[in-house]
């Protein structure tokens, strides 16, 4: 197992563990979290079912998972990234979606570990996993020390809060598994606390629905209106509960050049992101995770963030541009935020 951490680490990983496959003891809270209807629109979490807590379904033949962690915080200043969630006219980004993709490669990285664990020991039956699975990665990585799951239901660790991605390699060869990490959030409510819809039901207990990452990137439809004030700028994802969160104070900057900031994503405005065209937005964000919610609902995206920001005629005028957007979701949206921006302007 010494060999296989040095290998990962000559690959770009910040740690490595290693779980067994037994998540018997997961399964019913799965079935519980679904039950409620927390995974909202995501119906192929539904679909899956317990195959997430089954690996050997997954995988036919897994007898270990090696499971990594990658940083990709892409900045030092904590205080920055927390000062774009609290300011009304720029457009607040989650910090993981600033640089490139990380699926391709996490996934490139995890098969380049596997090809050198072959070297050493022959062929063996394996199969990678990046975010793109049925895969309870959280329960994998706590299970291999790689950290613990917090309240707001991420993997947390000492050294690095939680900005970093988890990825997985399934395989028949039966390596020992380390020692899960006991949790270490004691009575701090920080992130609950912080959570602007109140997504976090409680501790460890996350309703998919309320969340605005869900609602910006997950759900394909209209935002329902209880939630669009509460927001505020977030266009893609949501940071706050990870902001919030006190081990996040400890997080270092990635070393990963794939995970620096692009196309200056990190200082953008509303009114900037709203003004691009089709064209600009495939062009900027290939390559970017933003890339997949696609430009309709990046404009929907915009045009909640703009409702919510102080009115003035320059978000008015940029919402008007848009009033007769061919796209039904996206007029709907922009009507309610210049319906938001008259308001304001009468108060």
């Amino acid at each position: 197992m010494t060999q296989i951490r040095a290998w990962a680490e000559s690959c770009g990983f910040a740690a490595t563990g290693i779980s067994n496959t037994k998540l018997e003891s997961a399964e019913q809270g799965l079935l519980d979290w679904l039950a409620a209807g927390f995974h909202g629109s995501m119906d192929y979490m539904a679909r899956h079912g317990l195959k997430r807590a089954r690996p050997e379904e997954l995988f036919p033949g897994t007898a270990s998972i090696i499971c990594v962690r990658m940083n990709y915080w892409p900045e030092a200043d904590l205080a920055r990234a927390q000062a774009i969630q609290t300011d009304p006219q720029a457009a607040a980004i989650s910090r993981y979606a600033l640089g490139r993709d990380y699926h391709k490669l996490l996934r490139a990285r995890l098969q380049k570990l596997a090809d050198r664990i072959a070297e050493a020991v022959g062929p063996f039956g394996h199969r990678v996993f990046v975010d793109s699975a049925p895969v309870m990665e959280v329960e994998l990585a706590s299970r291999a020390g790689l950290g613990w799951r917090g309240k707001h239901t991420l993997l947390l660790n000492r050294t690095q809060g939680s900005l970093f991605f988890l990825g997985e390699i399934f395989t028949d060869l039966a390596l020992p598994a380390d020692t899960p990490e006991s949790g270490h959030c004691g009575r701090c409510t920080a992130c609950i606390d912080a959570c602007p819809t109140r997504a976090i039901i409680a501790p460890y207990q996350l309703d998919a629905r309320r969340c605005i990452s869900y609602l910006t990137i997950e759900h394909a439809g209209s935002i329902p209106e209880e939630f669009r004030p509460l927001i505020g700028n977030r266009v893609y994802g949501c940071d706050d509960c990870q902001l919030a969160c006190p081990w996040n104070r400890f997080a270092q900057p990635t070393r990963e050049p794939d995970f620096a900031i692009r196309h200056g994503l990190d200082h953008a405005t509303l009114i900037e992101l709203f003004a691009w065209s089709e064209a600009q937005f495939m062009e900027r964000m290939a390559g970017s995770a933003i890339y997949r919610i696609g430009y309709e609902r990046w404009l929907r995206n915009l045009a909640v963030g703009l409702g919510n920001a102080p009115s003035s005629t320059q978000n008015i005028a940029a919402l008007g541009s848009r009033i007769e957007h061919p796209s039904a979701l996206v007029r709907e949206h922009v009507m309610w935020a210049l319906d938001r921006q008259h308001l304001a302007a009468k108060q």
